[in-house]
């Protein structure tokens, strides 16, 4: 799946072997230095200043070997630390093999195709018909992949915030509005640097980052933290805009609402045991499937094979849905268990009934991605007198039909 891994861990160990070697010469140089520093007082008090001041002489040149020795012990360990943060976790045994996602298995499918009328079209001839959502507005203002949301189109998208959050609270997920803005650490934390460094925006001054997606914050919320074993399992939702650049990116496929730089995002966070991550995970693909059910929208379910795994993932799950007018499935949500993979680097451990210290594990899910939503919900529910809103959002809308 990462071919580039193996030539990776053999340049790790290769380098490490270069710093154990650095690192054995430096403490050599060092104790040598040492002794002879201890050697100087006494010969100056037996009056012995030539020899002393020979010593002396051998001693600095000493600690100007061990502190260039130093320096290319530190060199090496960065190096080792930039290897490793390239490295990808091990995907579970029961991810299938494959190079792509062409080798990606539809698990399971929901739903019937809906069947339009004759004057069916696009999601983005629906938003100007309606004028709900204005992409030459967000150009003039930001750029392209920024749109405005306008009238009963910004209602609509609120209305699915407020009802994914509502019933993530349901399910016990504890509601926490995260900052948008994480600094290098917490993008180290989490896997996306370097990994995903030219799809992030970067505040250069104060070398910050926009997220691109809530997962980030909130699981840095307990980097560095050692947590009691019957804490688990920790749950949090939460709700941003998310922000990424997605360099390279144009064609049919990213048209009107498909792919945006900025969007909106519904995320859920699962620190874990060890021993309970797996059942879970499940969970969390149930929980989603439920959602799209609940919004009367057709989707399948991908196990993804090795090859079109995230760096971080140990297994994931896509969910997607039909977008109808447009004949083509639509990603909506990722549901990840990452194992111990961001744990270690977030040192985010807990303690046993022993006392003894282990890794948890971390999970997440989109509990939904807001822009392809709102595309398949608008596309599947277009009549020729408007768009219908499902009716679990009707209580969120205060209105049944865009028009």
């Amino acid at each position: 799946a990462f071919p580039q891994a193996s030539e990776t861990i053999e340049r790790l160990l290769t380098i490490d072997d270069k710093r154990k070697e650095a690192q054995m010469k430096h403490e050599e140089l060092l104790a040598e230095s040492n002794a002879l520093s201890k050697q100087i007082g006494g010969l100056m008090k037996e009056g012995k200043k030539e020899e002393a001041n020979t010593i002396k002489a051998q001693s600095a040149d000493l600690k100007s070997k061990s502190k260039e020795l130093g320096e290319e012990q530190t060199k090496y360990e960065n190096e080792l630390l930039d290897l490793l943060y390239n490295i990808p976790n091990t995907p579970n045994d029961n991810v299938p093999a494959g190079a792509s996602e062409d080798d990606n298995e539809v698990i399971a499918e929901h739903g019937t195709t809906p069947d339009l009328y004759d004057g069916a079209v696009p999601h983005w001839d629906l938003i100007k018909k309606y004028d709900i959502i204005d992409f030459e507005l967000g150009v003039k203002v930001t750029g392209a992949g920024f749109p405005f949301y306008k009238g009963k189109g910004a209602r609509l998208q609120r209305a699915l915030v407020n009802f994914f959050l509502d019933e993530a609270t349901k399910q016990g997920y504890d509601e926490v509005q995260p900052p948008i803005v994480i600094n290098e650490d917490s993008g180290y934390g989490t896997g996306q640097l370097p990994d995903k460094d030219g799809q992030m925006y970067h505040i250069k001054e104060e070398n910050f980052f926009l997220i691109p997606t809530a997962e980030v914050p909130i699981t840095n919320m307990y980097r560095g933290e050692i947590i009691a074993e019957d804490r688990m399992p920790i749950k949090h939702v939460g709700f941003t805009p998310c922000f990424r650049r997605e360099a390279g990116s144009w064609g049919a496929h990213v048209r009107g609402l498909n792919r945006l730089h900025q969007f909106d995002k519904v995320e859920v966070v699962q620190v874990q045991h060890p021993d309970k991550s797996y059942d879970t995970l499940k969970e969390m693909c149930e929980y989603v499937q439920g959602l799209l059910e609940k919004l009367g929208l057709q989707y399948r379910v991908l196990n993804l094979c090795a090859g079109d795994l995230g760096i971080t993932s140990a297994q994931t799950f896509d969910m997607e849905v039909y977008s109808a007018a447009q004949e083509k499935w639509l990603e909506v949500s990722s549901v990840s268990n990452f194992e111990t993979y961001q744990a270690n680097r977030l040192k985010l451990r807990y303690k046993d009934e022993n006392n003894k210290k282990h890794l948890c594990h971390t999970l997440n899910g989109s509990a939904l991605a807001l822009p392809r939503i709102m595309a398949a919900l608008l596309e599947n529910n277009q009549t020729a007198e408007g768009i219908k809103i499902p009716e679990v959002l009707l209580p969120y809308t205060g209105f049944d039909m865009i028009n």
